[in-house]
């Protein structure tokens, strides 16, 4: 008899700009047995294209946060304002696909606040278990 174990882990891809935050946050990740989180660290957010958000969610991801500077901070001027205008965009193509839209979330963030990034972080989380699996096989 075979039995195959169904996992409960949540997938989390966050993209986020390099001045919105330092890679040290993620330590401070409660519950990392039941997460896989995953950060792709940019130059730029404007650099978050909708293919690459549309490419976590086909390759597993059960949610996807974009984390941004805040718009009157950002050292490229136009990118937080790009990131978000993708994200809109993503999101009606997720709603049109029949994807909870709400599996993907945007925030500006400010380096200087790190428990507030944290606060975001824990409460994607939470919103992914409570819709629950992309892909339950």
């Amino acid at each position: 008899m075979s039995t195959t174990e169904i996992s409960s882990e949540i997938k989390l891809t966050i993209y986020h700009c390099n001045n919105a935050f330092g890679n040290d946050i993620t330590h401070n990740i409660i519950d990392k047995e039941k997460i896989n989180l995953k950060f792709i660290n940019m130059a730029c957010s404007s650099m978050v294209k909708d293919v690459f958000i549309l490419r976590a969610f086909e390759s597993g991801s059960d949610g996807v946060l974009v984390l941004v500077c805040r718009e009157e901070g950002c050292r490229y001027v136009e990118g937080s304002k790009r990131a978000k205008k993708r994200v809109e965009r993503v999101k009606k193509l997720l709603d049109e696909i029949k994807i909870d839209p709400k599996r993907l979330s945007f925030f500006n963030v400010s380096p200087d606040n790190k428990d507030a990034t944290l606060k975001i972080i824990k409460e994607a989380v939470i919103n992914i278990k409570n819709i629950g699996p992309l892909y339950s096989f």
